[in-house]
């Protein structure tokens, strides 16, 4: 491709919106065009590079046995309120209605379309293992869209769904896909690290995330040096570890104490160590309050909250409720004279809790000396807060490290969460329906794009692995005036394409410095210059995007090096 008829509108400045840098370079390297928050435009650079990672993706499913379909994006209501998602899907569910009035979504994802497929088109055992995969935009009314191509409303996604008659063919499945990410994401030169994940809205018992390594990577990995535990930081397990409470029999005291709304504060009025105050938190669970409690400032772990008290949805109750309830604001909450309807849970630490202080249940007041087997009643205890850096790892007891990482896959055991809901059932040998046995499994298609360029750039521009280069050269005539170089340049286009080589033809009429300034931004793996040199001694430069080294070829060795330099056969 010659630059003289591509569109690819680089940028010599920073847009102002972009944070990260996968969205600046992306942005700048013309790969991608904002159309609205959350909305992009893939740019010839951009689609080149997403169809790389597309080709890859095919071939792993298909080597795993995946065949491939093409669903509908725009999906009835009725099918997600069999399996019960309509309601509990949250705001990022895009719903829209017909001119007949009824009820749509925009495709987040395909749980129930795949389901009411296969309950449609197979009947028998016989059909079994299947397993279907397609690669589809989704849409997700994300509240906050940001960094690019990372969170966006709408992306590119590969999913596939195995049926099964039993769980050995579900653990086959799960294996299986687990070793096709595995190849995929090592295929697309990236490093990453497979952990163990909650299965959200998509539900299923178990589940985990490929993760691609880097600084700006939403999700927080808590990783073992010394074994193989890793966990994303929601659920990583805090190892039960008895803390020891000094004895204290004493009675409550309600102790008056303005303005102490944090335990910070609570802790520097009483002059008690952070440690010895239990943080009282009240949630709405599918409209039910719960309270939950936690020692010091340990922060609440939400996803293990839903372990313990199973919901579908999950929200901080507000402070207008908390009052209506309990008559007082956050900061003065406890589960002293906590009213019976509303459940009590506390996280394992507090086991045996003595000589604590907690909320009063009245705006500035705390309780001291509380016992919580004698002055509460707490329905049960367990893992309920965040694992910090630090802690002991669960499977070895080593102190677990943090690292952060782009999710960009997840594969999830469904078992009969959907098959059961919406009668997708098969015969068995005997001729009983049993209900299919699933599992799901995402590549955020796009979503890798961005996590490359996070991993693969350095202050001159993006620098793309082999697999994904949008070309595999990039021709660079220093100077097209030169007719001499202009016609150096056009012979060594045409054999390079002609050997079946993927090159971009930088043919402008444009300053030097302005053509090597674009060839780093837009960071394909090798840049050939045709200068002043090829000219005198009829020797090429190549120069290594990644290493900045340069060396001399000659036009008769170059088809062979660059096949050489990919890996051809």
């Amino acid at each position: 491709m010659r630059m003289t008829n591509a569109l690819i509108p680089t940028l010599r400045d920073v847009p102002a919106d972009a944070a990260v840098p996968s969205h600046q370079l992306l942005l700048k390297g013309g790969y991608i065009l904002r159309t609205a928050a959350g909305l992009y435009n893939y740019l010839p650079l951009g689609h080149r590079v997403l169809a790389k990672v597309e080709a890859i993706v095919r071939e792993e499913m298909d080597r795993f046995g995946g065949q491939e379909v093409l669903m509908p994006i725009l999906q009835p209501a009725e099918l997600w309120e069999e399996s019960g998602r309509w309601e509990v899907y949250g705001e990022e569910l895009m719903r829209i209605k017909d001119r007949h009035d009824r009820q749509f979504c925009l495709g987040p994802t395909h749980e129930e379309v795949i389901t009411d497929l296969v309950r449609q088109t197979i009947g028998s055992y016989k059909a079994l293992p299947l397993r279907l995969y397609q690669m589809q935009n989704k849409y997700r009314d994300e509240r906050r869209p940001r960094f690019g191509l990372m969170r966006g409303r709408e992306f590119v996604m590969k999913d596939l769904y195995s049926f099964d008659l039993d769980e050995a063919g579900l653990d086959a499945a799960y294996e299986d896909m687990y070793q096709a990410y595995t190849n995929v994401f090592n295929r697309c030169g990236l490093t990453f690290r497979p952990v163990l994940a909650d299965a959200g809205q998509i539900g299923g018992g178990y589940t985990h995330e490929f993760n691609v390594l880097a600084e700006n990577g939403e999700s927080v990995l808590a990783i073992c040096p010394d074994c193989d535990y890793a966990a994303n930081q929601e659920i990583a397990e805090v190892k039960a570890s008895p803390v020891t409470y000094p004895a204290d029999e004493a009675a409550l005291e309600k102790v008056h104490t303005p303005d102490a709304k944090t335990i910070d504060a609570v802790a520097a009025f009483l002059q008690v160590d952070e440690k010895q105050c239990a943080k009282t938190m009240m949630f709405e669970a599918d409209g039910d309050l719960i309270c939950v409690l936690t020692l010091g400032n340990d922060e609440v772990n939400e996803v293990k909250i839903q372990k313990i008290h199973p919901c579908d949805q999950l929200v901080l109750a507000d402070q207008a409720t908390i009052r209506t309830w309990l008559g007082a604001d956050p900061g003065s909450l406890g589960p002293v004279g906590m009213p019976e309807d509303i459940p009590i849970y506390a996280d394992q630490a507090l086991k045996g809790g003595q000589g604590l202080v907690v909320g009063a249940n009245e705006n500035d007041y705390h309780y001291t000396h509380v016992n919580l087997d004698r002055d509460a009643k707490v329905a049960a205890y367990g893992d309920l807060r965040m694992v910090v850096e630090g802690d002991a790892c669960p499977a070895c007891g080593a102190q677990l490290t943090f690292t952060r990482g782009i999710e960009v896959g997840q594969i999830f055991k469904l078992g009969t969460k959907y098959s059961e809901a919406m009668g997708a059932t098969v015969l068995d040998e005997n001729g009983k329906a049993r209900p299919l046995i699933m599992g799901c499994y995402g590549i955020g298609v796009s979503r890798t794009v961005a996590a490359a360029v996070e991993q693969h750039h350095d202050d001159r521009g993006i620098i793309w692995p082999k697999s994904l280069a949008p070309y595999q050269v990039h021709l660079i005539a220093v100077n097209m005036k030169d007719e001499t170089l202009a016609a150096i340049a056009e012979k060594t286009y045409k054999a390079l394409t002609d050997a079946g080589l993927e090159v971009l033809f930088d043919d402008r009429k444009e300053r030097a410095g302005v053509k090597f300034n674009d060839a780093d931004l837009i960071g394909i793996p090798i840049q050939l210059i045709i200068g002043k040199g090829t000219v005198e001694n009829g020797e090429i430069e190549w120069k290594d995007r990644r290493t900045g080294e340069k060396q001399m070829v000659q036009p008769a060795a170059l088809i062979q090096a660059v096949k050489a330099f990919y890996d051809y056969e």
